[in-house]
C-alpha cells in the first residue's frame, strides 16, 4: 500500500520539523520518547549483534536514514567501520558530533561498497522506493546483505488501532509492507529474502503512540495491546514491525 495523496517531495522535511520526532532530536522530552531511549539502549546492542552475525565478522556498514546516528556508533564501538546516510540537515548534525565524522547524504559519496546496509525504519519514508533501493543495491558488495525495519499493517495492533494505528504515520510514511507485499519487493528488486526476524519491543511503542493519537494516552491499555500483538504474532508471525534480511 502506499500514500495518496502524498505531500510534493520539496515538502516532506516540514513534517519531520518536531521536537516529539525522537528520531531526528534524540530528545527525552515526553514520557513516551524517554521510554524509547532506555528500551533503544538494549536493542542497539540486538542491533549490532544480528549484522554481525549475518556478515560472519565486522565489516563495512552503511546505516541509511542513520538520523542522530546512535545505531553506527554502537557498531563502531563493536568492531565494525561504520558509515551513516542522512538527507536531513540538524539530524546528521547530530549525528556528526555524536560520532566525530561525516555523515553522507547523497549516493554520489559512496565510493567503495558495503558488506551490510540497514535501514532501520526508512524505506517506508523514500519518496522514489525504486531508484533508492537500487542504488542501496548498488552500493552492496557481491552476496551483501540488505538488512529492512518495516512496519507491519497486517499486525494484530494495527488492526486494532485502525486508522489511528502510528504505525501508518501519515504522511511521513509514504508506503506501507508486510510479509506478503516484502515477497513481491524481493522479487522486483531481484533481491533474496533470506530471513525475518520480529520486533517485539515495537508493539508496544507503536500502541502508546496510538493511544496518544485517539487523545486518550492510556499506557496500560497499549501494554496490554502491545502485549496481545505480540502473543497472536507467535502463530502469524505478523509482529508490528519485522526485519527483512536481503541478500543480493
Amino acid at each position: 500500500m502506499f500514500t495518496n495523496p502524498r505531500p510534493e517531495e520539496k515538502a516532506l522535511p516540514n513534517y519531520y520539523k518536531s521536537d516529539q520526532y525522537i528520531s531526528h532530536t534524540d530528545k527525552a522530552n515526553s514520557p513516551i520518547n524517554f521510554i524509547y531511549k532506555l528500551v533503544r539502549r538494549y536493542t542497539l546492542s540486538q542491533k549490532t549483534k544480528l549484522v554481525t552475525k549475518l556478515n560472519k565478522g565486522h565489516g563495512r556498514l552503511l546505516d541509511f536514514g542513520c538520523g542522530t546516528g546512535s545505531f553506527i556508533k554502537t557498531a563502531n564501538q563493536s568492531g565494525w567501520h561504520a558509515y551513516g546516510y542522512e538527507p536531513d540537515v540538524k539530524a546528521r548534525e547530530i549525528a556528526e558530533a555524536k560520532n566525530n565524522e561525516k555523515i553522507l547524504y547523497s549516493f554520489e559519496s559512496i565510493t567503495e561498497p558495503f558488506d551490510i546496509i540497514t535501514a532501520w525504519h526508512v524505506i517506508e519514508h523514500v519518496s522514489d522506493l525504486s531508484s533508492t533501493v537500487k542504488n542501496l543495491k548498488k552500493a552492496l558488495k557481491p552476496n551483501g546483505h540488505l538488512v529492512l525495519a518495516l512496519p507491519n499493517h497486517h499486525s494484530y495492533d494495527a488492526k486494532h488501532y485502525s486508522t489511528y494505528w502510528a504505525g501508518y504515520d501519515v504522511p511521513r510514511h509514504l508506503y506501507h509492507f508486510d510479509p506478503i507485499s516484502i515477497k513481491s519487493f524481493a522479487s522486483n528488486f531481484k533481491l533474496k529474502l533470506v530471513k525475518t526476524y520480529p520486533m517485539k519491543f515495537d508493539s508496544y511503542y507503536v500502541s502508546m503512540l496510538s493511544e496518544k493519537y485517539k487523545a486518550k494516552g492510556n499506557i496500560l491499555n497499549a501494554i496490554r495491546i502491545g502485549f496481545e500483538s505480540n502473543q497472536k504474532a507467535k502463530k502469524t508471525n505478523q509482529y508490528s514491525s519485522l526485519i527483512y534480511i536481503f541478500r543480493k
